[in-house]
């Protein structure tokens, strides 16, 4: 009986490493109306990852004691319904940190992706559009999720005469932070 919980704090410290080398910053499956993205405010075609949505246990500082900053973003969507047309779409995934610098935000995005499936990829967190505007140690307050044509960054869906190609849509989004020199491990999403 004396060995036990000898064992047990030995096996703390890799318990406590397998819970950090990645986390589930979102997992959210919703629908999106054309009115959904007129209506979306502060800005249109934004799908809003705030509240109960996002990881309400992720870390306040990216950087240490894991660096998450210098790691991988694993990026999942599966389309579940997407219009007839096989009009090329994406979504731009958008980190809004606590406290920023310069225009104070970075994105990055799923692959363009034209009919109904599951898309994944890993990006380096240090390698999408303005991640260095982010103070990654004072941590992330939400994610703002926007639909897109395959144009570029102003390609916003709603503003479309086709629009009726990209709405409504069903998608499950989700992106799971890996820290560095660490892999993505499938086994930490769950079924839906």
């Amino acid at each position: 009986m004396k060995k036990l919980p000898v064992l047990i704090v030995l096996m703390l410290p890799l318990t406590l490493f397998a819970q950090t080398k990645q986390f589930v910053l979102f997992d959210q499956e919703f629908v999106y109306t054309k009115q959904d993205a007129d209506n979306s405010t502060p800005s249109k075609s934004h799908y809003y990852v705030t509240g109960e949505k996002i990881n309400p246990k992720r870390p306040k500082d990216w950087t240490a004691p894991v660096d998450y900053r210098n790691g991988t973003v694993h990026i999942r969507i599966e389309v579940k319904e997407k219009p007839a047309g096989n009009a090329p779409t994406t979504w731009t995934l958008c980190y809004i940190p606590n406290k920023g610098k310069g225009n104070g935000y970075g994105c990055t995005g799923t692959d363009v992706y034209t009919s109904t499936g599951v898309y994944e990829r890993d990006v380096p967190m240090t390698s999408f559009w303005e991640n260095e505007s982010i103070i990654w140690e004072e941590g992330i307050k939400q994610m703002d999720l926007v639909i897109k044509d395959d144009s570029g960054g102003q390609g916003h869906a709603h503003k479309r005469a086709d629009f009726e190609k990209f709405f409504p849509t069903k998608v499950r989004i989700t992106m799971v932070q890996v820290a560095k020199g660490e892999q993505y491990d499938s086994s930490i999403l769950t079924e839906k």
